[in-house]
């Protein structure tokens, strides 16, 4: 059987100061943060690990252990494609459950189609840092970044894809969501996709757009 080409990864490494507990056992709709990061991945038809994670996650999928922790999200990548042999790399952070799994979809098809190395989405004219796709060889050139103190991930993408004589492939949005070639399973517009989980505020709002989520069976899933 040959060997899948891309491999899933959930984020799951941040301090969730701002929530006060770990946030990827924050619940959204009964289910935690976690769960609805690692449905969207197997939605995309990948088979997900967790990475970066600093509690005991590994009830819900492989962990993989960082040996870059405590060196934020750009630690966890590195060490997550340091494990996998794939040549492509997909991440979502644990924070962003309302991504469409079929976003995640087209920004992988569209890195093997196109063969740049580094593939981010765009909403508004403004680029989002994740969902993520990054090819194996940008591994090295993201590494010197964290070790020269460089950590945010943004920028370490266009670092190494300048090394590679390339710019970061951004994908915008909307025309995907117009042309109906991404779509949310529950209609949400594309506005909505990045909204990111760092509050309690903004758990009510995830709520609030997602009314039927509390009706929804649990699916603490594992691997």
């Amino acid at each position: 059987m040959r060997a899948p080409d891309a491999a899933g990864f959930v984020l799951a490494g941040g301090r969730s100061s701002r929530m006060g507990s770990d946030k990827a056992l924050i619940e959204l709709g009964g289910q935690p943060l976690v769960v609805h990061a690692l449905e969207i991945l197997r939605a995309a038809g990948l088979h997900p690990s967790i990475a970066g994670a600093r509690s005991a996650l590994g009830a819900f999928s492989p962990v993989v252990d960082d040996a870059e922790a405590g060196l934020g999200p750009l630690g966890g990548i590195c060490a997550a494609m340091a494990s996998a042999q794939a040549r492509w790399t997909v991440f979502v952070p644990v924070d962003l459950p309302l991504l469409p799994a079929s976003l995640v979809q087209h920004l992988l098809s569209e890195a093997r189609a196109t063969g740049r190395a580094i593939a981010i989405p765009s909403v508004a004219g403004f680029s989002e840092t994740f969902p993520a796709v990054l090819d194996r060889g940008v591994l090295p050139f993201l590494k010197s970044e964290l070790e020269a103190g460089r950590g945010g991930c943004f920028s370490a993408f266009q670092a190494a894809a300048a090394r590679l004589g390339q710019s970061v492939n951004v994908v915008a949005v909307e025309p995907l969501a117009e042309a109906g070639r991404v779509v949310h399973p529950d209609g949400l517009p594309a506005s909505s996709w990045f909204l990111n989980i760092n509050s309690a505020e903004d758990l009510r709002r995830a709520e609030a757009l997602l009314p039927d989520v509390r009706s929804r069976p649990r699916s603490h899933r594992v691997s």
